[in-house]
């Protein structure tokens, strides 16, 4: 059940921009996980999906992870989805385990993650951050696009 759980959440962070399909137990555990979490709670997300992907050989130069903060950051998320699954969602994940699968997991914590993204990327710092890229397109070229794409 932990490699279950650990490759339900895996895939779940792969697919973030795609949501796969649930009924209503796993929408009701997705909420659940949702409503469940606080702001500081999605920083305990983002800082394990942040650690996850600095671990990627091509971009492992740009992170800066120490192996203790490594160890923290692992030993915090596993706390805060043990937390989810085992305590504030218990009853949301059993009903959604029992009557649509494995792959509810994998759900939930799509929709909790594209959750704390949002959270993250409204923030004053990344979106300056974000804003940036604009100097570096062409405006001519994007609107060239837009103008000659139907509405």
């Amino acid at each position: 059940m932990k490699r279950l759980l650990i490759v339900g959440l895996l895939a779940a962070l792969g697919s973030l921009p795609r949501m796969a399909a649930a009924g209503p137990f796993a929408d009701d555990m997705a909420k659940c996980l949702v409503t469940s979490t606080t702001q500081e709670d999605r920083i305990v997300l983002a800082k394990w999906v942040f650690n996850m992907m600095a671990q990627h050989p091509d971009v492992a130069s740009l992170a800066n992870i120490t192996p203790a903060q490594r160890q923290g950051i692992l030993k915090d998320a596993a706390a805060l989805i043990q937390r989810l699954l085992t305590d504030s969602c218990r009853s949301q994940t059993r009903a959604a385990l029992q009557n649509e699968g494995a792959a509810t997991i994998q759900y939930g914590f799509q929709v909790l993650g594209a959750s704390a993204m949002r959270g993250l990327m409204t923030e004053p710092h990344v979106m300056e951050g974000a804003k940036a890229l604009g100097q570096y397109l062409d405006e001519a070229k994007i609107k060239e696009l837009l103008a000659n794409t139907p509405p």
